[in-house]
């Protein structure tokens, strides 16, 4: 089903913004305020537990934590104690994190792809609350299994952008955070990789598919997002602006191209509230059109 989150920067906003900036999406009624773990800035985690404490409808999708710098068995402690607190609200991803970033923390691996293809079915396992043994490469369990796991097992995401870790993503993981930038052709191929891939490894059930779309509400949204998408080629093709209603119908091109939760990321000027109470709008314009 289609739907609508937004994001939460911690390039443009600092943590002690965050707790306003939660309450403002809750208000607003934003259905999904998505986070972040970027070297050095804020924990995944934390703030994830942190602002589902503080709302009581707000999804929050972390996208994503670096699997590198976590015990596999450690993130399913996390993503279990939170689900059981706060149950359906987490929606919880993982990726390779930045390689630069992954030697300075001293937790640099040889071969992200192996990494993933190791760590997201074992997590996937634990939160199903299976027993876990695992002698991998990176992967080391020894009859791991979760005492509290969610009463239902969470949808594990992985961030994925380059071809071979598509495939690896549609291979292991429940969904794939594709980041902003892309077009709604260039995301379709992504996708055609993906479910390839799932289709190849003999996955069946639904693969969600989330992606940040940089985007501008209010005076001179355009010029905004445009300049935020880059120097890329086509840059209105890559980025979302106008009213809420104007950013609703241009969401749809990202849907056609099999994209499932379209998230809209703040162009770097603007006012946070303000951008949360559009993409509420925005949000219940894409919900009443699917209903």
């Amino acid at each position: 089903m289609t739907r609508i989150g937004a994001i939460f920067n911690p390039y443009t906003h600092a943590p002690d913004e965050f707790r306003d900036a939660v309450l403002a999406a809750e208000s607003a009624g934003v259905p999904e305020l998505w986070i972040w773990e970027d070297c050095f800035r804020q924990s995944a985690f934390a703030t994830a537990g942190a602002a589902l404490a503080w709302t009581e409808n707000l999804r929050i999708g972390i996208g994503i934590a670096p699997m590198p710098l976590r015990n596999v068995a450690a993130t399913a402690m996390e993503i279990a104690t939170l689900d059981r607190l706060f149950p359906g609200r987490i929606l919880p991803g993982v990726g390779h994190g930045v390689l630069e970033w992954m030697g300075q923390a001293g937790a640099r691996v040889a071969s992200p792809l192996t990494l993933m293809r190791e760590y997201v079915p074992a997590l996937r396992s634990l939160l199903a609350g299976e027993p876990v043994s695992s002698a991998g490469r990176f992967v080391t369990l020894d009859g791991v299994r979760l005492e509290y796991p969610p009463a239902a097992p969470s949808r594990v995401y992985a961030a994925a952008e380059g071809p071979k870790t598509l495939r690896v993503s549609g291979e292991v993981a429940d969904g794939t955070v594709l980041d902003s930038g892309h077009t709604a052709a260039e995301y379709e191929s992504a996708i055609a990789a993906i479910r390839d891939a799932r289709t190849q490894a003999g996955r069946g059930g639904g693969h969600d598919v989330v992606a940040y779309v940089v985007t501008a509400f209010g005076a001179d949204a355009e010029a905004r997002a445009i300049a935020d998408v880059g120097d890329k080629s086509d840059p209105a093709e890559r980025a979302l602006w106008g009213d809420p209603a104007q950013v609703a119908a241009g969401a749809r091109r990202f849907f056609d191209a099999g994209v499932d939760d379209v998230v809209l990321l703040p162009a770097s000027r603007g006012d946070i509230a303000e951008f949360y109470r559009a993409s509420g709008e925005v949000a219940r314009l894409v919900a009443g059109a699917a209903g």
